[in-house]
């Protein structure tokens, strides 16, 4: 027999049961990733008492977009999984499959679904949850780390406070070299304990050392009193290279639409922008990845009466989606160290477990 056209009727009710399927899924997925996260916070939090459980459960709650988005590749494949088992089980695949329905059709649908999820994710859900995730850090930073450091980089310059005993300083430098070791055209604002201003230090340029800020050309202005001059000066500071590169903003803080200027501002600033542009093609192959997460629950789920036992082939695909997660985080490591281009390591786990995915798929189906 001929395959048919798929009719319109038949697509929304696949399309509507595999999205439920999935969505189901990653509530359960939410809800356990939220309630471990809180157990987490509270346990991190057990020795300061000035903590109440509403900031802790608050501070769970702007995470969980972040890691709960972790997890959709998961929440796809195992709902995926289980609406073609359920197709299957009811012999509703079977009955389509009678009428002139190709196995490719009988997908289709899972797959326009799964690659609009991705988009979703991709073009709304990233920057909620970046925004989140932003205040999370925040929060974290305050009552969690007790972080006094924070740098930014806008197209100005960057940006960069210190506090200490003494009083704090916020520190300007139009230009960067050495992933933030040496600065140039350096200008630190001076505040006192109560944050009153106390003055500023001009200079041309400041190399980050062991406690200290090494400046060159420098003029120290101090209020009530006149500019100074100096050919070398040494600013104290509880910065080191680590701290500094650490209060660089997370990636998944950048929204997917921030993320090319932010890439741009921060190679111009001098900061090597590699996990970013790589966290930006990460983001750009997500429809990708859930579609090739509906081919891998698809390859162990619809055959489960020719193929063997129904347990055996859960186990399979569950595998198979870890070993592809698995070989995902290790491309991406791979990008961030510079044995793979970006691009390529972001996209490339996907690409070939999807092409993997159709050649079994053709192997096993006739059409």
């Amino acid at each position: 027999m001929n395959p048919i056209n798929i009719s319109w009727t038949l697509s929304g009710y696949l399309g509507r049961r595999f999205f439920t399927a999935v969505l189901m899924t990653f509530g359960v997925f939410l809800c356990l990733i939220y309630m471990i996260d809180l157990v987490e916070l509270m346990r991190r939090s057990s020795s300061q008492s000035d903590m109440s459980f509403g900031v802790l459960a608050s501070m769970a709650l702007l995470n969980l977009p972040t890691v709960g988005g972790d997890t959709l590749p998961f929440a796809v494949l195992f709902g995926g999984m289980a609406a073609f088992l359920r197709f299957t089980r009811n012999n509703e695949l079977v009955i389509a499959r009678a009428s002139g329905v190709s196995v490719w059709q009988f997908m289709f649908p899972a797959l326009a679904v799964a690659f609009a999820i991705g988009t979703f994710i991709v073009t709304v859900y990233n920057p909620v949850a970046s925004t989140m995730s932003a205040r999370y850090g925040q929060l974290e930073a305050k009552y969690l780390r007790g972080q006094t450091s924070l740098l930014a980089v806008s197209p100005n310059g960057l940006w960069l406070r210190q506090a200490d005993a003494d009083g704090q300083s916020v520190v300007h430098a139009l230009r960067i070299s050495e992933l933030g070791l040496k600065l140039e055209d350096v200008t630190i604002f001076l505040y006192d304990s109560g944050d009153s201003f106390s003055g500023r230090i001009d200079a041309h340029h400041a190399t980050l050392e062991d406690g200290y800020w090494d400046l060159r050309d420098v003029w120290v202005s101090r209020l009530n009193d006149q500019p100074r001059h100096y050919d070398t000066f040494r600013q104290p500071t509880t910065l080191t290279l680590t701290k500094v590169q650490e209060s660089f903003a997370d990636p998944d803080t950048i929204s997917f639409w921030d993320l090319p200027r932010f890439i741009d501002m921060a190679e111009a600033a001098g900061f090597s922008a590699k996990r970013y542009r790589l966290h930006f093609y990460d983001l750009l192959a997500t429809p990708v990845l859930l579609c090739t997460m509906v081919l891998v629950g698809a390859v162990f789920s619809l055959r489960t009466s020719r193929l063997g036992g129904l347990v055996q082939l859960v186990l399979g695909g569950v595998f198979a989606g870890f070993v592809l997660y698995f070989v995902s985080d290790l491309s991406l490591a791979l990008g961030l160290s510079g044995v793979l281009p970006p691009f390529l390591a972001a996209w490339s786990p996907a690409i070939v477990a999807m092409m993997l995915g159709l050649a079994v798929l053709f192997h096993l189906e006739d059409g």
